[in-house]
């Protein structure tokens, strides 16, 4: 599975923190951080629903998208191809880095020291 890029992950942080959304709720959000416009928005949020990264549900006769990513696990796996594909790091990576984000949980922070340090024999990085 690939990654999320840059604008898939601004969908996917707002509706990780603010729980599912329309389409014009995300691109009020979103948008105009991106400099996007809502035709924008709403073909990202399209082919991230045929990648299987947002589901779609009909709430009173409104689409209404939610993250189908795990948060720690995508970022995990996003941390790890960085420091291992891009930066060539071996060893240990320190979860602790991430501490002071204000999008994950101490539980999320364990969850991700265990993703990002997992054995180096597993295939396929991403999330």
């Amino acid at each position: 599975m690939s990654q999320p890029n840059a604008s898939e992950l601004a969908v996917l942080k707002h509706l990780w923190t603010s729980g599912p959304q329309s389409a014009r709720e995300v691109h009020d959000a979103v948008g105009p951080g991106q400099g996007w416009k809502a035709s924008t928005t709403r073909t990202v949020i399209a082919r991230m629903e045929e990648k299987g990264w947002v589901s779609r549900a009909e709430v009173h006769g409104v689409a209404v998208y939610a993250a189908a990513l795990d948060r720690t696990a995508t970022l995990g796996g996003l941390v790890r191809h960085l420091a291992r594909h891009i930066l060539d790091m071996d060893g240990p990576l320190p979860a602790a880095l991430f501490a002071e984000s204000p999008h994950l949980s101490d539980a999320e922070l364990a969850e991700l020291d265990a993703i990002i340090n997992a054995a180096e024999d597993r295939k396929g990085d991403v999330p």
